[in-house]
């Protein structure tokens, strides 16, 4: 499977020709952005600016000046950093965003949480206005995803949805009902970033592949995945089942900055059932033998070799067997 890049796109290009990738936002559009969203934040600060002025004066002239200048700061704070990192945790988006048709997403397409927005947040007062934004144009200049100095620490892509040629929604995957004992098996710590993007783009778009293309696809790209992570799947699991818990387990991973536990499996969660070895043949013992020797032999086969036993049958070699 090999990968493309482009100077706004990364993707894969699968066997059946299928542009699976994502397009990230560009500089002009995400300044129309961000200038919107100014817009706002500045009416908002001269409204709460002015509510706070006329309860200062209701209250007196007495106020102090350091109580003063604490509130401004405090405005100001709520202002430049709440602002993004309410909307973006909430919706995933600031209205600036939403009216150019943007979504902010983590590296592997999932949705952002509270951490990923503080923190673009935070990092866009450098990013923005200690170096009046030449800071934020230069790394989107030289980083392949278009990703701010906010986005690189963060771990997040700026899209397009309106104009992309596929869907860029983010998209939370979740264990299915039933394989929670199964998934406690998938360790997703080997996947990257790309090998995410492939299981994801292919998940979504299965539905709208030829059966034949989807059972082949399913099955070479979960073979794939499942050699590097050293992942032998039992028998009856099919390929779709793993690519939709090693997503989810890959989701976790990154949420909680380590393997976390399947959702609704307890600490007590049994592995699925291990195919039993087959038993060895015991050697014969000594009266076994001895009446071997004193058997008398079958007329003519005097010289004939003593068969040999039959042979264990082989365990089965687990799922994802290739269509016939």
């Amino acid at each position: 499977m090999q990968h493309a890049v482009t100077a706004q796109e990364t993707g894969i290009v699968t066997p059946e020709a299928v542009r699976l990738d994502f397009e990230s936002a560009n500089i002009p559009t995400r300044f129309l952005a961000m200038l919107v969203d100014l817009l706002i934040q500045g009416a908002v600060f001269v409204a709460v600016a002015g509510l706070g002025e006329a309860i200062s004066n209701g209250i007196g002239a007495s106020l102090p000046v350091w109580l003063g200048a604490t509130l401004v700061l405090l405005l100001i704070f709520v202002v430049v950093w709440g602002y993004p990192t309410t909307f973006e945790t909430l919706r995933g988006r600031t209205p600036g965003k939403a009216a150019l048709g943007l979504r902010v997403v983590t590296t592997e397409g999932a949705p952002i949480r509270f951490r990923h927005a503080a923190i673009r947040a935070a990092f866009g007062l450098l990013d923005f206005y200690l170096f009046f934004g030449g800071v934020a144009v230069l790394s989107v200049l030289i980083t392949k995803r278009q990703q701010r100095l906010g986005d690189l620490v963060a771990g997040t892509l700026v899209l397009r949805e309106r104009t992309a040629a596929h869907d860029v929604a983010p998209v939370t995957f979740a264990v299915p009902s039933g394989a929670e004992s199964y998934a406690q098996t998938v360790d997703a710590s080997g996947l990257d970033a790309d090998d995410y993007a492939a299981i994801r783009s292919f998940l979504l778009r299965s539905g709208t592949l030829d059966p034949a293309a989807r059972e082949r696809l399913g099955v070479t790209l979960a073979q794939r995945l499942a050699a590097r992570l050293a992942h032998v799947p039992p028998a009856g699991v099919s390929p779709e089942l793993f690519l939709v818990v090693a997503a989810a387990r890959y989701q976790q991973r990154f949420a909680t900055r380590g393997p976390a536990p399947v959702p609704g499996a307890g600490s007590n969660g049994a592995a699925p059932p291990a195919v039993a070895p087959p038993v060895a043949r015991p050697a014969p013992d000594a009266a076994e033998q001895g009446a071997r020797r004193t058997s008398s032999p079958a007329p003519g086969a005097a010289d004939a070799p003593e068969p040999e036993p039959a042979a264990a049958p082989a365990p089965p070699t687990g799922g994802f067997q290739p269509p016939g």
